[in-house]
C-alpha cells in the first residue's frame, strides 16, 4: 500500500492527458523550458557580452561603417 505501481502512473497520467490535452501540455513543457534557460541564463549574467545585451550598440555600429564607407 506504500509506493504506487506503474499502472497507477499510467492510469493518472491518461486522466491528465484527457483533461489538458496534449497541445497545452506541451504549451506548458516548452514554456518550463524557456522559463529554466532563462534562470540558467540568468545565474551566470556576469559573464555575457555587453554586445549582448544592448542591440543598440551594434545597430550604431552597422551604420557608422555604412556611412563611412
Amino acid at each position: 500500500m506504500g509506493s504506487f505501481s506503474i499502472w497507477h502512473w499510467l492510469i493518472v497520467l491518461v486522466i491528465v492527458m484527457l483533461v489538458f490535452g496534449t497541445k497545452k501540455l506541451g504549451n506548458m513543457g516548452s514554456d518550463l523550458g524557456k522559463a529554466v534557460k532563462g534562470f540558467k541564463d540568468g545565474v551566470k549574467g556576469g559573464e555575457e557580452d555587453p554586445a549582448k545585451k544592448d542591440p543598440a550598440i551594434d545597430v550604431q555600429a552597422k551604420e557608422k561603417d555604412k556611412s563611412g564607407s
